[in-house]
């Protein structure tokens, strides 16, 4: 008898956080697949970046950084011989419309069952800017005086503006990161740079 009361307690807990288990996850479903969506796009960027790198380039990926009150994460942060380099990474679906100026951007989206969603995100122009800001400030702090350059790379390649400060495939990356002014940074150099950010 003892056994089988020991039983029920046991099943019955069992059960329970199963039942709360399901309920934290269902609650949570639009914003974690919002994320996970974030996280494949960011993965996806990482892996194109990485295969046009050089040996002598350097990629970091989500660093945290702190300047004058203001923290941002950056996706990725190129280091090399011609300087620094950020790649915000955007994985929006559906179609963006906005222009390069604006705050926000709507979000258009259909459904396989033909139904049309609208909503606002963040243009993530001014947030590249505002990065670039942030982490040339940091770098300056620690007397590291280097030229950094920012772009966002769209996974759905479907941004609504063309932008020097867009990228839209492997090849775009590989523009921006390799050819264009040099900076001439030495090994050295690129060390600080690095030590700076981790």
């Amino acid at each position: 008898m003892e056994y089988l009361l020991t039983g029920i307690v046991i099943t019955a807990v069992v059960i329970l956080l199963a039942v709360l288990l399901a309920l934290v996850s269902k609650g949570g479903a639009d914003e974690s697949e919002a994320r996970r969506a974030g996280r494949r796009g960011e993965h996806f960027a990482s892996r194109l970046i990485s295969e046009v790198l050089d040996e002598r380039d350097i990629l970091l990926t989500n660093v945290t950084l702190s300047y004058d009150g203001k923290r941002t994460e950056l996706d990725n942060v190129i280091v090399n011989n011609r300087g620094v380099f950020i790649i915000e990474v955007k994985n929006y679906s559906g179609m963006l419309i906005g222009e390069e100026d604006d705050f926000e951007w709507v979000k258009n989206k259909v459904t396989d069952a033909g139904n049309i969603y609208q909503k606002t995100v963040k243009n993530p122009i001014p947030q590249v800017k505002r990065q670039i800001y942030i982490l040339s400030g940091q770098l300056k702090q620690r007397k590291l005086d280097v030229w950094v350059e920012g772009y966002v790379f769209f996974v759905e390649r479907n941004s609504p503006v063309r932008s020097d400060y867009v990228l839209d495939t492997r090849a775009d990356i590989n523009r921006v990161i390799h050819h264009g002014t040099n900076n001439n940074l030495s090994n050295a150099d690129k060390k600080r740079i690095v030590e700076s950010l981790l």
